[in-house]
């Protein structure tokens, strides 16, 4: 069980690297829309879909996490 919940631990920490991702790419695109005003939905659409991207992969190492706890 020790190890599982190792295992477990590592795999939620994806968590961790989508935040730091989603909070970069947030910051840039409010450069960029500072920038180019006029482009500001076409930044907001792409900062939007590349944020889903970063969260679904914090949602499979959840995912994972909870596998990894009561599968065992």
């Amino acid at each position: 069980m020790g190890i599982a919940a190792l295992g477990a631990g590592i795999a939620v920490l994806t968590g961790l690297g989508a935040g730091i991702g989603i909070g970069i790419a947030t910051g840039k695109s409010s450069e960029a829309i500072a920038r180019q005003p006029e482009q500001a939905g076409r930044i907001s659409r792409n900062m939007l879909l590349g944020c889903a991207m970063a969260e679904g992969t914090a949602i499979f190492g959840l995912l994972i996490g909870i596998l990894l706890i009561f599968m065992n």
